[in-house]
């Protein structure tokens, strides 16, 4: 990626990116939604095979589901990125209560094929979510949000670190997850995406925490964020 934007870490705690243009362009396998350089953040238990997200052994995961509180993320806070504007916050669209792979596939392919940006109403794929007009340029977008925890209003200013809401499940989500990405303009069904970096974070190398600056994540990246003494960061 070049020139990208560089954001603060919209998360806290350990996180993995299974979807992420550190490691594929574009990284959600399209351009659409303003997608091309998107990132999914999700919590795994790496102590566990194959590094699950949740509480659950994988029969059950593929035979009844998973509650969404069985997730390590769901629930967690999400941090405003940027100092800016609130340009639009939607809340309100149902999350599904479990997860269930042939009914999430099934939900996810049934919006892609069929969703009409000219028509349609953008939270049948975003669910809930929060889009802020950046200071450092361009529009971040913190999509699938928690119903009922999205703490801000359109016209509202924020600082980074601010918290807006939770990770949820909300609109065309195979699990709970933060999806995130930066935009040339705020309307999700035609904007363009843009190419971005995190300020700080640590990645978890050879049984040390090494600190990464402007950097962008891959899909074999342990990584997490503490918080600095910044103000915004409390």
């Amino acid at each position: 990626m070049k020139n990208p934007t560089v954001v603060g870490f919209p998360l806290r705690g350990e996180w993995y990116a299974p979807n992420t243009p550190g490691s594929k362009i574009p990284s959600h396998g399209t351009n659409r939604l303003g997608s091309r350089y998107a990132y999914d953040f999700i919590q795994v238990d790496w102590n566990r095979k194959g590094y699950p997200a949740y509480q659950a052994g994988l029969l059950e995961y593929l035979l009844r589901g998973v509650s969404l509180a069985r997730y390590y993320c769901w629930g967690q806070e999400v941090y405003a990125p940027c100092d800016g504007v609130v340009v639009e916050a939607r809340d309100g669209y149902p999350e599904r209560p479990r997860t269930n792979l042939l009914g999430d596939l099934a939900n996810a392919y049934q919006n892609a094929r069929h969703f009409d940006p000219d028509k349609d109403d953008v939270q049948a794929v975003a669910g809930n979510f929060v889009i802020i007009q950046c200071a450092e340029g361009g529009y971040a977008a913190l999509v699938h949000l928690q119903t009922g925890s999205v703490q801000v209003a359109a016209g509202q200013s924020v600082t980074k670190g601010e918290r807006i809401g939770r990770v949820g499940h909300s609109g065309n989500s195979f699990a709970p997850h933060l999806h995130f990405q930066l935009m040339d303009r705020c309307d999700l069904a035609s904007a363009r995406g843009l190419p971005c970096a995190f300020e700080r974070y640590e990645v978890f190398r050879d049984g040390n925490w090494v600190t990464v600056r402007d950097g962008v994540p891959t899909k074999r990246d342990r990584i997490r964020f503490l918080p600095s003494n910044s103000p915004g960061d409390r």
